[in-house]
């Protein structure tokens, strides 16, 4: 948790989390929980967010979290679990995009796309896009993309979004995650002057499956923990930093690493590049421009 005097009391303040079941989506909604919010958890595993719920519910004085299951490889699913956040919540002030999967052999998604640019790219840009309404409502309020150092090695070839030519795992996540720092810098641009601000982050090397799956290695007996990563507790800080920090109130369009504005890579700061992922997620999940206020 990061230092108790920079966060702000987020009683009755609406936080919704993606990936909230397990890692750092759960230490993040665990964070969060300890400051008072109002959780919305959207998961993909009813029974498991249900339990998850249940517990911080047990552990923290906060209303019960809302369950909002979600397939994010689904646009369906992804519309229609933001219909249900909507109808319940007409003002959001949190926004944290969790969720990742890399696999390791090409997939793709009932719509026909590549599994790991759809969950860890589109699904950030379209619920997003589909909960902006209630974040202008709720503002001043904030989205929280969680990216990752990887974007680091990360090119975004706009003719094969979809690692059609080729798929290496650890590449196209590489490409994802730098993906996330294009749009949130996008965002933040578009949403200037509404109250709402957008900002990403590295978590860090942190013990979960995404990292098991990242390396090709079991995440068995210890062995990855020992050799050089850290707790998803300590993976969440950031996001809960980015999420309820007064240091970072009308912060936006960075990138953090360890609680500090942190320059991402050179590629990331191009205008036009982030302008065409734009308008090609736009087309790719048949939006208009919802996040023009």
């Amino acid at each position: 948790m990061p230092p108790r005097t920079s966060l702000a009391d987020m009683t009755g303040r609406v936080c919704v989390i993606t990936g909230a079941t397990r890692g750092i989506g759960r230490a993040t909604a665990e964070g969060l929980a300890e400051l008072g919010a109002t959780l919305v958890l959207v998961c993909r595993r009813r029974e498991e967010s249900e339990s998850v719920a249940r517990e911080l519910a047990e552990a923290y004085p906060i209303p019960p979290p809302d369950v909002v299951t979600a397939d994010l490889s689904s646009q369906r699913s992804i519309r229609e679990a933001a219909e249900i956040v909507r109808s319940r919540h007409s003002r959001i002030h949190v926004l944290v995009n969790n969720a990742g999967i890399i696999p390791r052999q090409r997939e793709t998604t009932v719509d026909g796309l590549e599994m790991q640019f759809a969950v860890n790219h589109l699904a950030y840009f379209l619920l997003t896009s589909l909960l902006l309404d209630q974040l202008i409502a709720g503002a001043p309020s904030r989205v929280v993309n969680v990216s990752s150092g990887a974007h680091q090695g990360g090119r975004l070839d706009l003719g094969d979004l979809q690692s059609v030519r080729r798929y290496d795992s650890v590449r196209a996540y590489g490409r994802t995650k730098l993906a996330n720092v294009l749009f949130t810098y996008e965002l933040a641009r578009r949403l200037r002057g509404t109250g709402v601000t957008a900002n990403c982050l590295h978590p860090g090397v942190i013990v979960t499956k995404l990292l098991a799956d990242y390396m090709n290695l079991p995440l068995v007996g210890g062995a990855i923990a020992a050799a050089f990563s850290a707790s998803a507790d300590k993976g969440s800080e950031t996001s809960v930093y980015l999420a309820a920090s007064r240091e970072v109130e009308g912060v936006t369009g960075r990138y953090f690493v360890a609680q500090r504005e942190t320059r991402s890579s050179p590629t990331s700061y191009d205008e036009e590049l982030q302008r065409r992922l734009w308008e090609e997620s736009e087309r790719l999940t048949a939006l208009a421009s919802a996040a023009t206020p």
